[in-house]
């Protein structure tokens, strides 16, 4: 089983270097006690109320991959302090890694309180995930009732769906907004079919469009 060691301290003072060398040391025993291998020991030196941490956000990247099963820490408050622990515990979390520490020498037992907004914020996001699908329907429809045709307009529709592509259907997004339907519909409609883009490119798509058209008028 693999895992990571993350190790935290909340200035780069010198005489902080000496705790980051011993939570390693602790950690690395911790962890060999349950049996997992370490791929890697992250180290940062900043506030646990900071969230742009170049070892923390590593380490997220890094649990995107399968093989990483846990992370061992020393406390909870090596993760960050405040809301910034919540939402970086949430982001563990959610990737099904489980989170060790000495503290508990083990995994982690949350508080009451913790744990209750961790369920709160959970929901949250599902409802949230539950509004984008139903914002991307209600956008196709509409579309579609429009007369938009995407087996006709969009390339390589129906292959290879839902990955990234860097072509953005200009003329789609015009006709689409003659026929009335706002930004963000456009956007929705068009992520259901596999083009990755947000409401604010469509709108600058488009009010390039707009504006090249009125440069060649004007010329």
């Amino acid at each position: 089983m693999k895992a990571i060691i993350y190790c935290r301290v909340s200035t780069t003072k010198q005489s902080q270097e000496t705790s980051l060398e011993r939570q390693e040391e602790e950690l690395q025993q911790l962890a060999k006690s349950k049996n997992y291998q370490i791929e890697e020991v992250i180290k940062d030196q900043a506030s646990g109320y900071d969230l742009d941490r170049p070892g923390v956000l590593h380490m997220l990247d890094l649990l995107k991959n399968d093989e990483i099963q846990a992370v061992f820490i020393q406390d909870e408050t090596r993760i960050g302090r405040g809301n910034a622990k919540i939402a970086l515990l949430h982001c563990i979390m959610k990737e099904g890694v489980t989170v060790y520490s000495i503290d508990h020498n083990g995994e982690i037992q949350l508080s009451e309180s913790d744990s209750m907004v961790l369920k709160i914020v959970s929901i949250v996001e599902e409802y949230q995930r539950k509004i984008h699908n139903l914002k991307i329907k209600r956008g196709m429809k509409r579309a579609v009732k429009k007369g938009f045709r995407p087996e006709k307009n969009l390339k390589h529709a129906g292959h290879n769906s839902g990955r990234e592509r860097k072509e953005v259907p200009v003329e789609e997004i015009i006709r689409l907004r003659d026929n009335h339907l706002t930004f963000a519909e456009i956007a929705a409609t068009l992520r259901g079919f596999g083009y990755n883009v947000s409401k604010a490119t469509v709108h600058r798509r488009y009010q390039e469009y707009i504006d090249a058209n009125e440069k060649t008028l004007n010329s």
